[in-house]
């Protein structure tokens, strides 16, 4: 997976289809696009643009595509995420937990395929990474996401469907939880 968003040739000439999409034949702009269209990416220190309200922030892949989310859409994200009197707000006016909803707001609101978190809860205390895990698994069955997470929390990785423990670069384990 990380191979292919990347860009990286594959050596075999194989197809790889995400949603019945082979993005295997994709050029750099279209893969670009296709990863702010159908990749969301949590970062671990969030990464928000500080001079951006929240509601930027969380639209911001769409902005740059020049389009508008779906009021419908951005509003249900929004209220899950329970940021509806922060919109107006910079993110240095937000706590931990509040940055990291807006981070994953903005993971979101493209509907990606795929979501890539990158130890989400590692900067947070044990009731903001519950609610953390909570919004990550509702994601999951609500807008039929795969959700790729990195985390060294035993108790979050146990909340997975699929743990799969990598030391040194190579899988040791691979169950189903």
């Amino acid at each position: 997976l990380l191979h292919l968003l990347g860009g990286v040739d594959r050596p075999d000439g194989g197809k790889i289809f995400v949603e019945d999409v082979d993005i295997a034949t994709f050029g750099e702009e279209r893969l670009a696009q296709y990863r702010r269209r159908k990749v969301g990416l949590i970062y671990q220190f969030y990464n928000l643009i500080p001079t951006l309200s929240v509601k930027k922030n969380i639209c911001l892949p769409m902005l740059l595509d020049n389009k508008e989310p779906g009021k419908e859409r951005f509003d249900d994200i929004v209220r899950t995420l329970g940021l509806g009197d922060r919109l107006e707000h910079l993110p240095g006016q937000l706590s931990g937990g509040q940055q990291q909803r807006a981070a994953i707001g903005r993971a979101l609101i493209y509907q990606p395929a795929i979501l890539l978190a990158d130890e989400p809860t590692g900067n947070l205390d044990r009731k903001n990474t519950e609610e953390i895990v909570s919004l990550l698994k509702l994601s999951n069955r609500q807008y039929k996401q795969t959700i790729l997470l990195v985390t060294h929390d035993e108790n979050v990785a146990l909340e997975a469907d699929r743990i799969i423990k990598i030391e040194d670069g190579k899988i040791v384990s691979d169950k189903a939880v």
